[in-house]
């Protein structure tokens, strides 16, 4: 036993293998046999309970000509962008702002970072209230009248409002950890070159940001895409479909409706649009991404 532990120790190769080897096999029942058994299934006819019938691209066919499909489709979309454009650029003022060293930084970067780590149950139920029509705080605040998660004009924007304010404070840690590593020369230089504060913003920090900022980006676009905790709770993708998205149809479609073809079928035309997406912004990111080789 004594020698078998000495050349276990010595044996780097082999200690390595053996420390990895939980994940790797977590990684492989839990995450590559889904994927290789979902694609599959996204050719088949099964209902949890029929034996799969092999139908070919029957599942997709059927899915394009649906016009649900599209404004469920529509719909990711505009969730998608919305959040990364707002989840992105509030966080990076705010962190501009908290770096200045104004009073109660520590404070605030608590304040906001708090909603992140809430669980979305809570954050649900919430602003449930918060949108509430009759005893709502926003209706009662702006003395307004506004069915925001019952009328189709406003469900999707109050998600977009949920899902920005919870995800402020992690991006703004991620840009304000970026920019302790800016050295206040680059700021200093630029003072004196006269430059104002906005200028400083724009051709100075945005800049040197950037790759914090494009990391950020692809986060939340993917993260986005993948929403359905958020409707699931506050929606269920309603009214009239009107928030309705690709991973909650997902859900639909597998255990509601059984047709967990065609759920399979939606999941990899998810998967196609975020792989396309990300492809698109790597390979953009030498003209967005300052001093990258």
């Amino acid at each position: 036993m004594k020698n078998f532990l000495e050349n276990f120790s010595n044996n780097e190769k082999l200690a390595g293998w053996l420390f990895i080897l939980p994940a790797l096999v977590g990684t492989f029942i839990f995450i590559i046999i889904p994927v290789i058994c979902s694609f599959a299934l996204s050719f088949s006819k099964w209902d949890l309970l029929s034996p799969i019938e092999f139908v070919g691209l029957e599942n997709y066919r059927l899915l394009f000509k649906e016009p649900l499909f599209y404004k469920i489709l529509i719909n990711t979309v505009v969730f998608a962008i919305s959040t990364s454009v707002f989840g992105v650029i509030i966080p990076l003022i705010l962190a501009c702002i908290l770096n200045s060293k104004i009073r109660g930084s520590e404070f605030f970067k608590t304040a906001y970072f708090l909603p992140f780590i809430t669980p979305m149950i809570v954050v649900g139920v919430i602003w449930e209230w918060i949108f509430d029509p009759n005893i709502g705080f926003i209706n009662y605040i702006l003395n307004i009248h506004i069915n925001w998660l019952y009328d189709s004009n406003f469900a999707m924007p109050a998600l977009i409002i949920v899902s920005v304010w919870k995800l402020i404070g992690y991006n703004m840690i991620i840009f304000l950890g970026a920019l302790s590593a800016i050295s206040q020369n680059m700021f200093e230089a630029a003072k004196i070159d006269g430059a104002n504060p906005i200028q400083t913003f724009i051709y100075v920090t945005v800049p040197l940001l950037s790759p914090s900022i494009f990391f950020v980006v692809i986060i939340t676009a993917i993260s986005s895409f993948q929403v359905f905790d958020l409707i699931y709770l506050m929606t269920q993708g309603g009214p009239l479909d009107s928030t309705n998205v690709l991973v909650y149809s997902i859900y639909k479609n597998a255990f509601e409706y059984f047709n967990v073809g065609k759920a399979s079928a939606i999941a990899y035309v998810l998967f196609f649009i975020i792989l396309v997406l990300t492809l698109i912004q790597w390979s953009i990111r030498k003209k967005l991404v300052y001093n990258e080789n």
